[in-house]
Formats: C-alpha cells, structure tokens, sequence
C-alpha cells in the first residue's frame, strides 16, 4: 500500500498564500503520477492539479491555472501545491492522490491511493 499524508493546510485571509505538502510512505513514489483535489462542504470532489511521475508534465484546473503551482521532490518522496492569491471559493479539504498515468495524468486518470485531506479556509 501506498500511504500518503497531507500537510500545511490552515486559515489564511484572501489574497494569502499556502503551501500543501504530500508525504508518501512508499519507496517507490516516483513511479506514480499524482494529483491534488479537494472538496468543498455540499460539493463534489473537483479535480485541482496533476504532475507527471518525472514531474515534467503538469495539469491544472481552469479555477486555480495562474495561481497554484504543483511540483514534487522524488528523492523525499514528497509533492507540493503552492496557492498564490487566495479565495474564499478556494476553501474546501484538499486531498493528495497518486495516478496510475505516470505520464500524463488528467482529472479523468485513475487515482488509487489518497491522504486523508488537509483543511484550507480562506477569509474573507
């Protein structure tokens, strides 16, 4: 099993910024795409970024393209979202993930192991 935890959430004012962290325990990390979501009180899951394996490939939501910015540390075996110039619309429990596409991972890839969230609300 692949266990991933999440970390850095927490409240910020709008227009702040916050950067998430994703821990995996497994040795091999590397080989999966991973991805970040989150989900918002009566909402659905929504998809919000997605990096390659290698981490040359990356793909972003509509809602946070320009603002968040994913990347990822194989050799720690750890992923990242920076969220610059945050909103109230951006509060919502966010969720690490790894992909089964190692190259190009997309909302619609297959996600097989997920953290536990980490809490983001933003203030008006």
């Amino acid at each position: 099993q692949v266990q991933l935890v999440e970390s850095g959430g927490g409240l910020v004012q709008a227009g702040g910024s916050l950067r998430l962290s994703c821990a995996g325990s497994a040795r091999t990390l590397s080989r999966y795409g991973m991805g970040w979501f989150r989900q918002a009180p009566g909402k659905e899951r929504e998809f919000v970024a997605a990096i390659s394996w290698s981490g040359r490939n990356t793909n972003y939501a509509d809602s946070v393209k320009g603002r968040f910015t994913i990347s990822r540390d194989n050799a720690n075996k750890t992923m990242f979202l920076q969220m610059n110039s945050l909103t109230p619309e951006d509060t919502a429990v966010y969720y690490c993930a790894t992909s089964s596409d190692l190259e190009y991972p997309d909302p619609h890839s297959r996600y097989d192991y997920w953290g536990q969230g980490t809490q983001v609300t933003v203030s008006s």
